[in-house]
């Protein structure tokens, strides 16, 4: 018998349909605005990372344009060989300023800062303490590493505490703590100020991912590490995108000057990968100065969730752990899940379902994200739609 190569791939995705659990990929046709169409419908989007509606701003759109006309369309080369344009550079300037640190360095995708920078940072002779609900990047950057692993209780200070006691015991030359800021299915915020103080007598490195924090926390959106008015001698590395509430796209690392120069030597991700297009690199500034200049997009977007969640709680439902823009709408069942934002969607509202094995098999829910350009309009016509599915299914 001749061995089929790839048939194992159909096995696979078939098992997954036959469980409900696949990806239906839905086509986004237009921009990711908060009334927007897919696959023919015009839709509420009520599952975008794009908080501030920031890929629409005029600001951004001119400067990408601009930067097509004086740059190209692409930068010819990764970073480290001739990749490296003026434009590049200006953009690290900004966000280090942006985010008071010394420094900061660009990556092309989050997921590529934490696969590429992470497995830098220990060896064998070192020690990883992570929260247990840590983001799939951190997890597959931690596997990339030689060094032993400790995992901590969800956002439990006293559990880390007692696991920095015990990663201790072997020795390590070097210990690093790394968390989420806000962690991506419950929208609940690392203690991160409890996070420094159990880490500092074992003079640990700590590793923030702060990517669903970026923009929305902190002084004008600054993040976690403003949020908690730490600094950057504290938080090592605060690891952030531009691909959320930035509205672009990207990954990017801000510290000490002397953790860029390391990183910018050693991390496979970034001289590996072709730099940011042009245009890219400026929408991304583009980006930084509406956040410097027009602080009314953090505001709205935190009043639109303050309104969201009083208007699902008012009606029976649980909304989880909620501190930020990401509000989840727990349905326990997974099939549940599945029909409540199957009916959502007919009653032209866009938010997805996630499910086992994205979450705990009784955790399943939707995830809700705000947007800053919503209206409140938007908000009352996705609430009653939530309201009339959730009695359907039998949520609430």
């Amino acid at each position: 018998m001749v061995r089929d190569p790839i048939g194992w791939m159909r096995d696979e995705y078939n098992k997954l349909v036959d469980a409900n659990l696949n990806w239906r990929i839905r086509e986004l046709q237009g921009p990711s605005t908060p009334s927007a169409m897919i696959d023919g419908k015009e839709v509420i989007m009520l599952c975008s990372n794009n908080y501030l509606n920031l890929s629409n701003h005029p600001k951004l759109k001119e400067a990408a344009l601009n930067a097509i006309k004086s740059h190209g369309a692409g930068s010819g080369s990764v970073r480290a060989i001739a990749g490296t344009m003026d434009i590049h550079l200006e953009l690290e300037r900004r966000l280090a300023n942006f985010k008071g640190a010394e420094a900061a360095l660009t990556y092309s995708a989050g997921f590529a800062t934490n696969e590429g920078l992470i497995p830098q940072l220990v060896t064998k002779n070192d020690a990883i303490v992570s929260d247990e609900l840590n983001h799939g990047s951190i997890i597959d950057g931690v596997r990339l590493t030689k060094a032993k692993r400790f995992v901590y209780k969800h956002t439990d200070v006293a559990d880390l505490e007692r696991v920095l006691d015990e990663a201790e015991k072997d020795n390590p030359e070097k210990i690093l703590v790394i968390t989420d800021g806000v962690f991506s299915m419950d929208g609940d915020i690392a203690p991160l100020d409890g996070v420094v103080k159990a880490a500092e007598p074992h003079g640990a490195m700590i590793y923030v991912d702060d990517a669903h924090g970026e923009a929305v926390l902190g002084e004008g959106g600054r993040g976690i590490v403003s949020h908690f008015k730490l600094t950057h001698e504290q938080v090592h590395f605060e690891m952030g995108t531009f691909s959320k509430a930035f509205g672009t796209m990207g990954g990017h690392v801000s510290g000490s000057r002397d953790m860029v120069n390391y990183a910018l030597n050693k991390s496979r991700s970034w001289l590996l990968s072709g730099s940011h297009p042009p245009a890219t690199a400026a929408s991304c500034i583009a980006a930084i100065d509406v956040l410097e200049t027009e602080p009314i997009h953090v505001k709205t977007l935190w009043e639109n969730r303050e309104y969201f969640v009083k208007g699902l709680k008012d009606m029976g439902y649980d909304t989880g752990f909620s501190q930020t823009p990401i509000i989840p709408a727990m349905t326990g069942e997974s099939s549940k899940a599945v029909a409540l934002s199957d009916g959502l969607y007919d009653e032209g509202i866009l938010a997805l379902p996630i499910v086992f094995p994205m979450v705990a098999r009784d955790k399943a829910r939707i995830r809700n994200i705000m947007n800053s350009g919503l209206s409140m309009e938007q908000l009352d016509i996705a609430l009653a739609a939530y309201e009339k599915i959730g009695k359907r299914v039998g949520i609430i």
